[in-house]
């Protein structure tokens, strides 16, 4: 299985600007520059398509961890926060927090920190990313 994406730019880093698109057509010339990825422009920027993706990624595998539990999730709600600093290398992405919130009927905590963990370390982006991932995970009653 093979997925697909372009970018293109035109400019210098500062003033130029780019767009990226996407093979299904969800994402179709949409813009980034400087200012949507270290400012506040309108648009999109890497890091945050990267958390968009980890975020979804996540809770996929978790449906799927709660489901070999023979648990079924009523809804789950995941928030990546991508942290991106400066380092002496260079800009560096330094970490992702997911926020996790799920009604799950009939599970107990001990089968929800399971789940959560197990799609955590088992999720294919998380596998991809390296760095570190810290999440809350929080089972509404």
């Amino acid at each position: 299985m093979k997925r697909n994406a372009s970018a293109e730019w035109q400019g210098d880093l500062k003033t130029g600007k780019g767009t990226v698109s996407t093979e299904s057509g969800v994402l179709n010339a949409t813009q980034y520059s400087f200012g949507t990825r270290f400012e506040t422009g309108t648009g999109t920027n890497p890091e945050e398509l990267i958390a968009a993706g980890h975020a979804g990624c996540f809770t996929m595998a978790l449906s799927a961890q709660l489901g070999n539990a023979g648990l079924v999730p009523q809804r789950l709600q995941t928030a990546a926060t991508l942290t991106f600093e400066k380092l002496e290398a260079g800009w560096t992405v330094t970490g992702i927090h997911l926020e996790v919130n799920g009604r799950v009927p009939n599970a107990d905590q001990a089968a929800w920190e399971k789940a959560t963990a197990a799609a955590k370390a088992g999720c294919p982006i998380s596998r991809l990313l390296n760095t570190t991932i810290t999440m809350k995970a929080t089972l509404e009653g």
